[in-house]
């Protein structure tokens, strides 16, 4: 899940966007139907008017309609924006560059994925056993689809390195389809796996086979229907799915959900088990030399993080924040299981331990000090070796490979600087630049500072503001305020070609490190959920509040924006200070707080937003949900609700649902429109086709609802 934004002050900066739309523009809303669906929820009846918009668009001729009404209008008012042709081509040619991912090394081979600018997927490559050998496709996505709505979702190379299992998502949709490629060939067998979502896959070290995930098939629909009693099977190579084997099984806990890995050795396969989002795991691993070896529970309760890192042996480390908020390092000898002989390791720091990584016989520890990255790197007896030097503030990812590795890759990049990748000498600890990414901008053009607010109860908030040099600090520049503010996500400074055409024009981009999130470890991200969630709220209305007072932007000249957990944020933020802002952008938001949970993967956001089903939370989430918080009589800013048709992350029935009521409540001229992309999902392997235009639509919305001129 992610990202979302914050509100300011009076009244009179609506007044002011009020007059200069005139009466001919006020919007003519297609004519939604009224339910009449009232229930009573722990003492409180709740009007549901608009609950039909909820049924699955590909089965409700009613709903296919409503969408097309809405994009009808949505597509006629984008498209009479001069600057959106404009717009667009810029975009284009910002987005024409060449992109790559670190290389990573699997079956002996170096792979890489590279977009050659405009293409919808990127493409796969190897280049065999020498980096600076001559590279060859191994799979091309945009082969699979002419429009390019086919994704590659993961890929698991065998340790062998002749076969890869490779999962494919079509049209943004959870669910995947796994399938087997011979590296050498090419060609890609007949088997498929299906009613995979939430997993990847593991293979045996004879690559005879690997371990994954599935839930049954649907008996409703597969978009909507909630996902419960995910089972872990077996396949073996040239079987088909019919014959996998099933390992493990808990029908007394259909909520249980479990990721597999088999350990570099060989040796054990371990369960990571879940049931929410909490980051609280049990662990269970079988021994795979023992033929009728049973699963071994290791950590029974649901009480803290235990990320599995690698093994020696029986001794096995996690990454874990138990006893340790900010996040340390254990050893558990399952020979001596219980918790009075687990070690210590790498003991807690005083900075967020983000990531771990586990390659060339050393621990690589990402750190996050103030929302930005930072390495360190220790010995498996957890002595320090030394920092990785970065070449600035950003945020750095990658750190892959295998204990015997001598080598490794990471990625840096920050809000002006274009990715560029580094190979490390693991031996030697020194970075050397690999790779970089050519675009046609000047990063010395623009400034990044990170500055510290205070919320509305004191607390000390991160926010990163990035600008031209020369914009004046007057009150007068388009800004647009991001967020998200949950599910422990920490957002720190990385690069998006996406925010350059409005970087070069003048606009500010301010992106806020609320609570909830996980910049600052488990005590930031609780204060941010359940019956703490307006605490997030209250940091981004502070946010907005602080560039006003600060003379980066004005009350008319700011738009706030955030996608998923960020939709929820903007959608709750609007709705408690609609005076606050020029125009919101919440994109696939969870907009009904009081039935999020019953539709496909919403039952596990209760571990951060807390049960509709338990009065006290209930009353929590009724009092920022935004669907029902809208009221009539209220001049909303200007708002362009984004949401897709196969979006089941976040149905897009909340994102309707939402958008019907704030046009039947909007008071002012402002417009409220709802663009409903087809064959698309929450966000992950949306075509690059379909990421410019939408992107093309939201700037020339903010263009024309933020008066802004010479764009």
């Amino acid at each position: 899940m992610k990202q979302s934004w914050q509100w300011l002050v009076a009244l009179a900066g609506l007044f002011v966007l009020a007059a200069s739309v005139s009466a001919e523009e006020i919007m003519k809303y297609p004519v939604t139907k009224r339910g009449n669906v009232v229930e009573d929820l722990h003492g409180i009846k709740i009007a549901d008017p608009f609950r039909w918009l909820e049924d699955d668009v590909r089965k409700s001729s009613e709903v296919a309609a409503w969408v097309e009404s809405q994009n009808k209008l949505t597509n006629a008012y984008l498209e009479s924006i001069p600057s959106r042709k404009t717009l667009l081509k810029r975009i284009k040619q910002l987005w024409d560059y060449e992109r790559y991912s670190a290389p990573f090394k699997a079956g002996g081979r170096y792979f890489y994925f590279r977009n050659d600018g405009l293409q919808n997927q990127s493409v796969l490559y190897t280049t065999g056993e020498r980096l600076d050998a001559q590279p060859r496709v191994v799979l091309d996505p945009n082969k699979l689809s002419p429009d390019g709505t086919v994704a590659l979702s993961g890929i698991e190379v065998s340790p062998d390195g002749k076969l890869m299992a490779f999962g494919l998502a079509e049209a943004g949709s959870d669910w995947q389809t796994w399938k087997l490629l011979e590296i050498d060939s090419g060609k890609i067998r007949d088997v498929e796996l299906k009613w995979i979502k939430f997993s990847s896959v593991s293979w045996t070290r004879d690559s005879k086979g690997f371990f994954y995930s599935r839930f049954d098939e649907p008996t409703d629909s597969k978009f909507t229907s909630l996902n419960l009693n995910q089972k872990v099977y077996y396949h073996r190579i040239g079987t088909t799915q019919a014959d996998d084997v099933l390992v493990y099984k808990r029908p007394d806990h259909p909520d249980w959900g479990f990721q597999v890995g088999v350990t570099e050795d060989g040796r054990y396969l371990i369960l990571t088990i879940w049931k929410g989002t909490d980051r609280r795991y049990r662990i269970t691993y079988r021994d795979l030399e023992e033929p009728y070896g049973m699963p071994v529970d290791l950590i029974e309760k649901f009480d803290n993080e235990y990320t599995f890192l690698d093994n020696d042996g029986p001794i096995f480390y996690f990454k874990t924040d138990l006893e340790a908020p900010l996040g340390r390092v254990i050893a558990i000898d399952i020979r001596r299981p219980d918790r009075k002989n687990w070690r210590e390791i790498i003991p807690q720091a005083k900075d967020k331990l983000s990531s771990v990584a586990v390659c060339g016989n050393q621990f690589i520890c990402t750190y996050l000090r103030d929302a930005r990255s930072e390495v360190k790197t220790y010995a498996m007896d957890g002595t320090y070796l030394r920092d990785v030097a970065l070449p600035g503030i950003g945020t750095v990812s990658g750190f892959g490979g295998k204990r015997s590795d001598w080598e490794t890759f990471y990625t840096f990049s920050s809000f002006a600087t274009p990715p560029s990748i580094f190979r490390y000498d693991l031996i030697t600890g020194t970075s050397k630049l690999f790779r970089t990414s050519k675009v046609a901008f000047d990063p010395a053009d623009f400034i990044v500072e990170q500055v510290f607010y205070k919320s509305k109860d004191g607390t000390q908030i991160p926010l990163f503001i990035t600008r031209r040099k020369d914009v004046k600090l007057d009150g007068s520049n388009p800004t647009i305020l991001y967020g998200y503010g949950g599910f422990n996500i920490s957002l720190t400074p990385s690069f998006s070609i996406a925010r350059i055409p409005w970087l070069e024009k003048g606009g500010i981009y301010a992106q806020a490190c609320l609570r909830g999130g996980g910049e600052y470890g488990k005590a930031w991200h609780k204060a941010g959920t359940r019956l703490q969630k307006q605490n997030v709220f209250d940091d981004f209305i502070a946010a907005a509040e602080f560039l006003i007072d600060k003379g980066y932007t004005s009350k008319s000249k700011l738009a706030i924006k955030g996608g998923s957990n960020g939709g929820l944020l903007v959608g709750a933020c609007m709705t408690q200070r609609p005076d606050l802002f020029g125009a919101c952008l919440p994109a696939v938001g969870v907009m009904d707080m009081l039935r999020f949970h019953k539709f496909t993967a919403g039952r596990y956001w209760v571990d951060d937003y807390g049960s509709p089903d338990n009065p006290e939370e209930f009353r929590a989430l009724l009092a920022y949900s935004p669907y029902h918080n809208l009221k009539e009589g209220v001049k909303y800013p200007a708002t362009l609700v984004t949401t897709a048709d196969t979006d089941d992350r976040v149905v897009p029935g909340h994102s309707f649902k939402f958008a019907a009521k704030l046009q039947a409540c909007q008071a002012g001229p402002a417009p409220v429109l709802i663009r409903i992309e087809t064959k698309a999902g929450h966000g992950a392997g949306k075509p690059t086709t379909k990421q410019i235009e939408e992107l093309a639509d939201e700037y020339a919305f903010l263009v024309k609802v933020l008066q802004l001129k010479g764009w």
